[in-house]
């Protein structure tokens, strides 16, 4: 029985997930790529004061490796980055995986990938798993003067831990849950915060309660019962989705709740600016038990004015004031829809990554596409994301990519990728239930695709489970065979 010769590009979420599902289903012939230097993502990439997680840490995990040790209802992202490299050690994926080697390039030469990393050396593999995720590449702000600022300037993403916060004016720009969760860490330890707003966010309330020894203790007594909080969450999680999906109840109670919550506002004026035009999950749900607290203190300012530029003391908003600070934060997120690039990925007849998404990212069911032989993507254009916990998604692609490599393991094709007509079908689709999803209601997010329409999973993610968990339909696929596939 054939042995197929695999790389997974990136030791993220997924990429642990994929290395993990190999070893379990006995394929061991796998190189996992790492850029950088160790396990973890964007839980390694991001390591800005105040960072936490906004799914619950029982269910923000593997079902094959349930933690007995979180503290908290809401895990920081230190605690999940080391449960993740902890995940990659215990299941032995160090032995596998090359850090500080960063793919370029892959091209399919007809019968396998030709993989190209960064110190020019190039490898012949059957398949190429992308494990990249999609925030990873920075957004830098396109703001005049950002280079003649004399203070510090850094992205969230790209904390500078050398510099020193204390007795420092800090702005932070972006009001997402990384701007949120910055002001609320830095208020009271830091002379001033002073948060640019463009848009405001509505804030689902909650309580990051701690996890007691005894709860620790009895989980690790007891591991099956971590099974109760996961599926306890996951079950809240679907109802939340029917209100992300679908117009009704679900979605007029999370309005309720949020409204409710930004009456804790008790100056008229700060909760007006603070009071967003748009439905709430329209963006990204913000959750935070801090914020609305912190941005009321003296020491923290709400600017809603625009930026005009930045000079060298400071930021200038549009209406002529200058705003002195000493340190400058971009929460400005990341190029979401970057996916697997900058990597040069070429396919079949030459066609390449950047002409197949000349119109933005497409992709059959969200792991494959066309003209791509033997390449899959976990958490890939369409997969569910808004707040659904991408340990589940990585789960469920992981079991579909061990699937087909199974049926090529069998013998039953050389190569094996979506048809265009089964990827227009099920993009059409998609763009059919788009409009009835809370993400078409009149806000601008990073969601949207050049054609205004979420790049998003339109149905729930429970849906999406079944379907990528179901048997694939034969007619959907473009299976070939050759005689040798290493020749």
């Amino acid at each position: 029985m054939n042995t197929p010769r695999i790389a997974i590009v990136g030791a993220g979420i997924s990429g642990i997930c994929m290395g993990v599902a190999l070893q379990r289903a006995g394929f061991t012939e796998f190189t996992l790529f790492e850029k950088s230097h160790d396990y973890g993502g964007t839980w390694r990439d991001n390591s800005y004061p105040g960072l936490v997680c906004d799914v619950p840490s029982r269910y923000y995990q593997f079902r094959f490796a349930m933690n007995p040790e979180w503290t908290r209802l809401y895990s920081a992202g230190p605690e999940i980055k080391e449960y993740l490299v902890g995940v990659a050690r215990e299941h032995g994926l160090h032995r596998r995986t090359r850090f500080g080697s960063e793919v370029t390039s892959a091209e399919f030469d007809g019968t396998a990938w030709l993989v190209g990393t960064s110190d020019g050396q190039r490898e012949r593999f059957d398949f190429v798993l992308c494990a990249t995720g999609f925030l990873h590449h920075p957004n830098w702000p396109d703001i005049a003067g950002v280079d003649e600022f004399g203070g510090t300037v850094m992205h969230s993403a790209r904390w500078q831990h050398e510099v020193e916060l204390t007795g420092k004016r800090v702005g932070v720009i972006g009001t997402g849950s990384t701007g949120t969760q910055l002001v609320s860490a830095l208020a009271g330890k830091v002379p001033e915060v002073v948060l640019f707003q463009r848009t405001p966010q509505w804030i689902l309330p909650t309580v990051n309660r701690s996890y007691s020894p005894i709860s620790k203790a009895l989980y690790r007594a007891v591991p099956a019962l971590g099974v109760v909080p996961y599926w306890f969450n996951r079950a809240a999680f679907a109802v939340f989705s029917q209100g992300l999906v679908h117009p009704g109840r679900v979605r007029r109670f999370i309005q309720w709740v949020v409204e409710r919550n930004l009456r804790s506002v008790k100056d008229p004026e700060l909760r007006r600016k603070l009071t967003p035009n748009y439905q709430a999950m329209c963006k990204r749900l913000v959750v935070s038990d801090r914020f609305y607290t912190a941005v009321q203190r003296p020491d923290v300012r709400l600017v809603t004015e625009g930026i005009d530029k930045i000079e060298k003391r400071g930021v200038v908003t549009s209406d002529g004031t200058l705003h002195e600070l000493d340190i400058l934060v971009l929460a400005t997120g990341f190029d979401s829809h970057a996916f697997m690039r900058p990597m040069a990925i070429t396919g079949l007849d030459g066609r390449t990554l950047d002409q197949a998404w000349a119109e933005g990212p497409r992709a059959f069911e969200g792991v494959m596409m066309p003209d791509f032989p033997n390449l899959f993507m976990l958490v890939g254009p369409h997969s569910p994301f808004a707040n659904h916990p991408l340990t589940a998604v990585a789960e469920a692609q992981s079991a579909r990519i061990v699937g087909w490599l199974k049926r090529w393991q069998a013998g039953e094709f050389t190569t094996v990728a979506p048809t265009r007509a089964a990827t227009d079908r099920y993009n059409a689709r998609m763009r059919a239930a788009a409009p009835s999803t809370v993400w078409t209601t009149g806000c601008q997010s990073w969601y949207l695709g050049k054609d205004g329409l979420p790049e998003l999973w339109p149905w729930t993610p429970g849906a999406y489970e079944r379907l990528i968990r179901s048997t694939p339909n034969p007619v959907d696929y473009d299976l070939r065979q050759r005689v040798d596939s290493r020749k």
